[in-house]
């Protein structure tokens, strides 16, 4: 999502987006982590090649989550809200 898209959300859009963001960032982070390791293990059992990036592809993808996560961020200190506890 772009920053763009941020700006256009209400207040309570945005927190629940962030409520869905935090969720997802804990499997991102399991997600990275394996493939990051299913890398390093092709590449020592098999030496560089296709496969060895092939994983990392996912990695840019998943990081790529994380920047819309900052811009989320942000878009919420730019209003000053906070979660409002239930």
């Amino acid at each position: 999502m772009k920053g763009k898209e941020f700006t256009e959300l209400s207040d309570q859009e945005l927190l629940d987006k962030r409520k869905k963001l935090k969720s997802a960032s804990i499997m991102n982070a399991l997600l990275t982590g394996s493939f990051i390791g299913i890398a390093a293990y092709i590449t020592i059992k098999n030496g560089f090649g296709f496969f060895t990036f092939f994983p990392l592809i996912f990695v840019f993808h998943l990081i790529k989550n994380r920047i819309d996560q900052k811009e989320l961020e942000e878009e919420i200190k730019s209003r000053t809200l906070k979660q409002k506890v239930v």
